[in-house]
This record gives C-alpha cells, sequence and structure tokens, in this order.
C-alpha cells in the first residue's frame, strides 16, 4: 500500500507544480513610470548642476592665480614664490578634494532615492503576490534570460495600479 501511495504522489507531483501561479514583471519599466523616479532624477539633475557649478568657479580661480603666478614669477623673491606656489597647490588640493566628496554625496543621494523607490515597489509586488496567489513572481529587468509568457501572468499593470500609476 505504501508503494502505491508513493507512486501515485511521485504522479500527481507534476500537477501540483503547473497549479501554481507564477507571475512576472518589468521593475525597472514600473520605476521610470513613477512621478516620484522623475522628481527625484530632476533633484540629482539640480545637485549636479550646483556640484559642477562650483567645480567651475573653483577651476576658474585656479586658473587665475596660477597664469597671474607665471606672469609675475621671474620677477618674485623666491619665498613669495613658494607661498605662491604653496597657495596654488593647496587650491588644486581642494578642488580635487571637492570633487570626490561631490560624487560620493551625489551617488549617495541617488541611492538613497532609489531606495526609497524600491522599497516602495518591493512592498506592492508583494501585496499583488498575496492576492493574486502567486508563489513567485520574477522580476525580468533583474536578467532573467526567459521567462514563459504564457505559464506566466505578466504583473507590471497590477503593480502599477497598486502604485497609483499608470
Amino acid at each position: 500500500m505504501n508503494k502505491k501511495l508513493i507512486a501515485i504522489l511521485f504522479l500527481m507531483a507534476p500537477l501540483a507544480i503547473f497549479a501554481q501561479k507564477f507571475g512576472h514583471l518589468n521593475s525597472a519599466d514600473i520605476i521610470q513610470a513613477m512621478p516620484e523616479y522623475k522628481k527625484a532624477q530632476t533633484e540629482l539633475q539640480e545637485l549636479e548642476k550646483q556640484i559642477t557649478n562650483e567645480l567651475q568657479m573653483m577651476e576658474s580661480e585656479l586658473a587665475k592665480k596660477s597664469e597671474a603666478y607665471e606672469k609675475e614669477k621671474a620677477t618674485l623673491p623666491a619665498n613669495i614664490a613658494q607661498r605662491r606656489e604653496a597657495e596654488l597647490q593647496d587650491l588644486y588640493g581642494r578642488m580635487q578634494q571637492y570633487y570626490q566628496e561631490s560624487q560620493q554625496q551625489l551617488a549617495q543621494a541617488s541611492q538613497e532615492k532609489m531606495n526609497t523607490l524600491t522599497e516602495k515597489i518591493t512592498k506592492a509586488i508583494k501585496e499583488v503576490g498575496v492576492a493574486g496567489g502567486y508563489l513567485y513572481i520574477f522580476d525580468l529587468a533583474s536578467g532573467i534570460p526567459y521567462i514563459s509568457e504564457t505559464l506566466s501572468t505578466d504583473v507590471t499593470g497590477a503593480v502599477k495600479a497598486k502604485l497609483g500609476i499608470q
């Protein structure tokens, strides 16, 4: 009797697998449709513009001081020439430091904004998954090589609806 039961279970197992619901979506499409994404992109572009402007001002100041130093260099006493060279090197160092710090600031701001969007999307995906009784919902944006669209339901629209976007 046990052997018959095991054999029946093995025969029924594939049917149980096919009875499960699978979904798929493209999170990149969802993110780009979110108003928060567009707002985040605008804010990041503004921050990048501020950084660029500040760097251009620093470069301009460095160029002016360097040009002035080159003109006066031959007539300056050695101690004043050394001091001016040190000032130029200091200004260049501050410019490099500002560039590195601003790139880190920009990357951190970008990551924070994307984390907020990702958390919101993840919550919506879970809600759609629970409501729809899905076993798995796969994200096409994560590089899954193949998903059968006949055996899997596209839930992108449902997730967008849950987020209140079209």
